[in-house]
């Protein structure tokens, strides 16, 4: 029989919340600027600038189209995936359990972006000289953590 474990459903829930609400402020905070300025472009330091873009396609950019049809389709991906994610959430135990909540809570956040604005806000652009990453937001970051350090898990179990 399945056993639900409310310590742990609330932990999860908290972790997933925190991640929201972290994503949420800080895209808040580059949007509003850009509603005052209507351009953000903030330099930080010589490796880091915030540089608002809107993202219609998944992380960092790829697949980025204008056409409502694929960018629906994509949605719904993102969707279908997160629920397989949250089942993960579930099932898992152990460290696999919280490092697929980091990327539920990142991925949940950019796919309220996706519904509630048709795009993701993305803002921060990490470069060394002229060489830029793809500009991403603290959802990706959550999400990209998450992801490496299950890869780094498995690995590290198979070679046990």
């Amino acid at each position: 029989m399945f056993k639900i474990n409310f310590k742990k459903v609330l932990f999860n829930f908290t972790i997933i919340t925190l991640i929201f609400l972290i994503d949420r402020i800080s895209k808040n905070f580059i949007l509003k600027i850009a509603e005052q300025e209507s351009l953000v472009d903030i330099y930080i330091n010589p490796y880091l600038n915030f540089y608002l873009i809107w993202n219609k396609g998944i992380a960092f950019g790829l697949f980025s189209f204008d056409q409502n049809l694929i960018y629906n389709l994509i949605t719904l991906i993102i969707v279908v995936i997160s629920f397989i994610i949250i089942i993960l959430v579930i099932k898992t135990n152990g460290i696999e359990r919280y490092l697929f909540t980091l990327v539920f809570g990142g991925a949940i956040s950019n796919l309220y972006d996706r519904i509630y604005y048709k795009a993701v806000p993305d803002f921060i652009d990490f470069h060394i000289a002229e060489y830029h990453w793809f500009v991403f937001n603290v959802a990706d970051i959550f999400i990209t953590l998450g992801i490496v350090s299950i890869i780094l898990t498995e690995v590290l179990k198979k070679d046990k």
